[in-house]
């Protein structure tokens, strides 16, 4: 292992802004991020599959009267999230290394208020439908760790996971689409929110060759 990537994921051991197994808070801050993570019990937000933590960092910027936690497998990239939010100074944004499989061993029925989807692996192989992360599977995970009525949020640049999640919040009774888009940034500044508005660097190529970013905005009850 290259000796950076080792010093990195020394540092997440000891950074109390980072959980990941082997740390005694591991699977034990579930029904209690407010009070026993966080400084102050805000509403609380989760980015799965958060990479390098921009859309975390981001938020939690814009958002200070909210807390956040980017979720993620990859310590190197979570590494990348905590240094950026250190560095300016952020006490309301944290870190999970962990799959998304696993979240329910995490947060407790109802714990967050709001889910961010950002740029997830599209899977566009019929075998690893259950995989994607709005297949129905991940759905009935996001409605038991939601508040009633919590908001979720897709942002992705695959054509073909855009309409497959449309087709399957269709097909799921009880949800509610509130808005989406085939092109987010073809919309005036006026049409979405500084949420919505956040770049990845992902998301800055995409943009620079010309590839449209869709959206869309929901709720499972």
């Amino acid at each position: 292992m290259p000796r950076v990537k080792l010093q990195r994921f020394t540092d997440n051991a000891t950074r109390p802004d980072i959980i990941e197994p082997g740390k005694p808070e591991y699977e034990q801050l579930g029904g209690r991020w407010r009070t026993d993570f966080f400084r102050e019990p805000h509403p609380l937000t989760l980015e799965v599959g958060c990479g390098k933590g921009e859309y975390t960092v981001g938020l939690a910027q814009r958002y200070p009267g909210r807390n956040f936690l980017g979720l993620d497998i990859k310590g190197e990239r979570i590494w990348r999230g905590s240094t950026r939010a250190a560095e300016m100074g952020l006490t309301n944004v944290g870190f999970v290394r962990m799959r998304a499989e696993a979240l329910a061993a995490q947060f407790g029925p109802g714990e967050l208020d709001e889910i961010w989807i950002t740029f997830p692996d599209p899977r566009p192989r019929d075998r690893d439908i259950k995989r994607r992360l709005t297949s129905p599977r991940f759905l009935a995970l996001y409605e038991q760790l939601l508040t009633s009525g919590g908001l979720l949020h897709l942002k992705t640049d695959n054509e073909g996971l855009f309409e497959y999640t449309l087709e399957t919040l269709a097909a799921r009774p009880g949800t509610t689409v509130e808005r989406f888009t085939r092109d987010l940034y073809a919309e005036t500044a006026a049409e979405f929110t500084e949420a919505q508005a956040i770049q990845t660097n992902f998301e800055g190529k995409y943009r620079a060759i010309g590839v449209p970013i869709k959206y869309v905005q929901f709720r499972l009850t």
